[in-house]
């Protein structure tokens, strides 16, 4: 896929920006688990939609530290995968849990006034609001998927990972599927640029 065809990823700033901007929402607490369901877990705008509290908690009814999808809420119905929980977005679920009073683990996380949750297009559409308002030229709702994603293949190495952990992080089924997400880093080409001989 050529250069501009993607979502653009997000830099540490924009989402910092962006949690700043969501600490001023109606709904704010709901709207940063949403966010960082997608930035800093990689999930997809119809697995956010789908993905009810049961998925991050643990037996003792308490924000767990994975997030567990089944392959039923799923792109495709088969791409279930445990991904250990960031320690922002489990901050940022264990606040808003403690303001929703008595929930099931069957409730939707990204639950809505109108309906017991957000549909995937209506997530769409909120995250292009949220990146236009912020002025995130090219952001989508799967900028935080490859952001995610662009960041495990970044770190992986430096933890004795490989990509093969990435691809089951993002739940892709074809390896081939992950390299089109990971953006490339200039300033890591450089660096490798100049150590040729």
């Amino acid at each position: 896929m050529g250069q501009g065809k993607q979502a653009q990823i997000l830099t540490e700033a924009q989402i910092k920006q962006t949690m700043d901007y969501l600490a001023t929402t109606r709904h704010a607490l709901r709207d940063r688990a949403v966010f960082l369901l997608s930035a800093r877990a990689g999930l997809r705008a119809c697995e956010i939609s789908r993905i009810t509290w049961k998925a991050v908690m643990g037996a003792d009814r308490n924000i767990a530290d994975v997030v567990s999808l089944e392959n039923k809420g799923t792109k495709g119905n088969k791409g279930g995968r445990t991904i250990p929980m960031h320690p922002q977005l489990r901050k940022a679920l264990v606040d808003y849990r403690a303001t929703i009073g008595i929930l099931e683990p069957t409730d939707h996380i990204a639950a809505s006034q109108l309906a017991d949750h957000k549909s995937p297009l209506s997530l769409a559409v909120w995250f292009h609001r949220l990146y236009a308002k912020l002025g995130f030229l090219g952001a989508s709702s799967h900028s935080g998927r490859r952001t995610f994603i662009t960041t495990m293949a970044q770190k992986a190495p430096l933890c004795g990972g490989t990509i093969r952990d990435v691809q089951q992080l993002a739940g892709h089924a074809d390896l081939k599927t992950t390299m089109l997400y990971i953006e490339g880093n200039s300033e890591a080409k450089r660096a490798m640029c100049g150590l040729v001989a």
